[in-house]
């Protein structure tokens, strides 16, 4: 009964309705989409080209970048700077397609034997300033795997935007970037204002608006309810944060309480043993100055020996996971501190280590990380302790469902850019952490750390951000290398693997080989910025030095 009467009063509503005019009761057209924009092909001499209206990698095994084992063989194509597609092309799925023809496009790549795993991205390292031309660090991170970078603005906040447009505008070669910038840099906020928490929203919004998307919380440890305030106004505006826990503010904010304070990621290794110590602070020695950078790195690393161990991989541990906080590893950039010699002996610094950074790297207390005068056999036993007590925290903190992403801080203390991200990559496996895990963490993870949905996987959707490796990396990281690694082939016979052969950036496919070959150019040419006494190579050079210049 009630059900007649809706429809009466339902019908009798639209008869009074006044009927519309013959014209607009013609359907209007449906709008024609724009059509999408022609994709240009540039070239950029014998370095790469792309991107292409259709590019095809035909039969290569696929590392999906979400932890997952490799798959296939896969046909993938890319349009313009997407995937848009991957068909599985294993004897089963063959038969299957009968006649069906392969996969074609503007330019195929035969991926035999190879693997595709997506582009990696390192979320802390550096470009540092000339004489080292900037195309050293871009070069370098393209041929061993990083397509994009969260890189401090080491020439100034203008360079470092200009360089990300023009990067993002595919104008040069280069990773895609995101500089790393001060709060409140780019903004005319000075002084009191950005001490003070109530002002975090406002310039929080004006960063955001300029474009910038990290923000370094490095020496803002001072106030944890400053930290919280900047922390919560970058996720409101799509931002994050970033923070080296400095040592002179551990004792105010370390890494729980900067977890918990809303912060999106924990860089190095700062912050950690200090939360689970049996006191409120670290205890310094009496000739500790902060300024001192020799004793800054030596008590960096001695804090790990009266670490509570117990609290530290359970109750810290717990703690860092239920906060939701990323850790940040960078371990590479201070392996010299548990081996000196090691790390300025590496095979590869004669042809591809710039001399200016070499330069910097030598002791030196006027730069910066160059600490390692006075460096002793204690030292280096101490670091060797803290690195095994870290490398603990961050397989309990991986085990537990924490997020670990990847970074190098490299171009510093005796790490040379591309070289430094695949020992980052070795170095986390040294934790415990599964090789497949560890490749998650410098792909899928990074991405969703930095807010990239559209990076860090293998899948139709996402940006043609990929790596084509002779070798499968989740059985053996080294054959990311430029030099590969040695291996046998299926007749016994050794050889060497070619590394990443490809690395493809916006679907601009790179010849990594040749990338190689600039950067050799570069170091050579820079080798007339040697000084005439070397204090790390004179002892091990053939031939006595003149008299007095030992």
């Amino acid at each position: 009964m009630r059900h007649s009467s809706l429809l009466t009063l339902t019908a009798a509503a639209l008869a009074v309705v006044p009927a519309a005019p013959a014209a607009a009761q013609r359907r209007a057209p449906a709008p024609t989409p724009a059509p999408a924009p022609a994709v240009v092909t540039k070239s950029y001499g014998d370095l790469g080209a792309g991107p292409y209206a259709s590019l095809v990698i035909r039969n290569a095994m696929v590392i999906p970048g979400h932890g997952g084992p490799p798959a296939g063989p896969y046909d993938i194509k890319i349009e313009g700077n997407m995937i848009t597609e991957m068909v599985a092309f294993d004897p089963v799925t063959a038969e299957r397609a009968g006649g069906r023809p392969r996969m074609t496009g503007d330019r195929i790549i035969e991926a035999d034997g190879k693997y595709v795993m997506p582009g990696m991205i390192d979320l802390h390292t550096h470009i540092r300033t000339l004489p080292q031309e900037i195309e050293y660090v871009y070069y370098l991170k393209l041929a061993m795997g990083v397509t994009t970078m969260v890189n401090a603005a080491d020439r100034g906040y203008e360079d470092g935007m200009r360089e990300a447009k023009r990067s993002a505008a595919n104008e040069m070669i280069a990773p895609r970037m995101f500089p790393l910038v001060s709060y409140g840099a780019g903004t005319t906020f000075k002084g009191r204002q950005l001490d003070d928490p109530a002002m975090a929203p406002q310039v929080v919004k004006a960063m955001a608006a300029n474009g910038n998307r990290v923000i370094s919380m490095d020496p803002l440890g001072w106030s944890l309810e400053l930290v919280t305030a900047i922390a919560k106004a970058a996720k409101e505006n799509g931002m994050i944060t970033s923070f080296h826990l400095q040592p002179a503010n551990t004792a105010v904010t370390q890494a729980v309480r900067a977890a918990c304070a809303g912060v999106t990621m924990i860089e190095h290794h700062y912050g950690y043993a200090e939360s689970s110590l049996d006191g409120s602070a670290q205890q310094f020695p009496r000739s500790y100055e902060y300024g001192n950078e020799s004793e800054r790195f030596r008590e960096a690393g001695r804090v790990w020996t009266y670490a509570n161990k117990e609290r530290l991989l359970n109750a810290v541990a717990d703690s860092l996971v239920k906060c939701g906080v990323t850790m940040l590893p960078t371990r590479v950039v201070y392996e010299a501190n548990r081996d000196v010699l090691r790390a300025t002996s590496l095979p590869w610094t004669d042809k591809y280590t710039h001399q200016a950074l070499w330069n910097w790297n030598m002791p030196n207390p006027a730069f910066h990380g160059a600490y390692h005068y006075d460096w002793t056999s204690d030292d280096e036993y101490n670091w060797t302790s803290a690195y095994r007590l870290w490398g603990d925290l961050i397989y309990e903190f991986n085990k537990r469902g924490g997020r670990v992403a990847f970074g190098t801080d490299d171009n510093y203390i005796w790490a040379t850019p591309g070289f430094s991200t695949v020992r980052e990559l070795q170095l986390q496996r040294e934790t415990g952490m599964q090789t497949l895990d560890v490749l998650k963490s410098a792909t899928y993870h990074s991405a969703r750390t930095l807010g990239e949905p559209q990076l860090g996987l293998v899948r139709p959707g996402y940006k043609a951000d990929l790596l084509l490796v002779d070798g499968n990396p989740s059985v053996n990281l080294k054959y990311l290398y430029s030099f590969g690694d040695l291996t046998l082939d299926k007749s016994g016979r050794m050889i060497r693997t070619n590394g990443i052969v490809h690395t493809i950036k916006d679907g601009i496919v790179l010849n990594n080989a040749k990338l190689m070959d600039e950067v050799e150019r570069m170091v050579q040419a820079s080798r007339k910025l040697a000084p005439p006494k070397d204090p790390v190579r004179d002892p091990f050079r053939v031939g006595a030095p003149p008299a007095g210049k030992r």
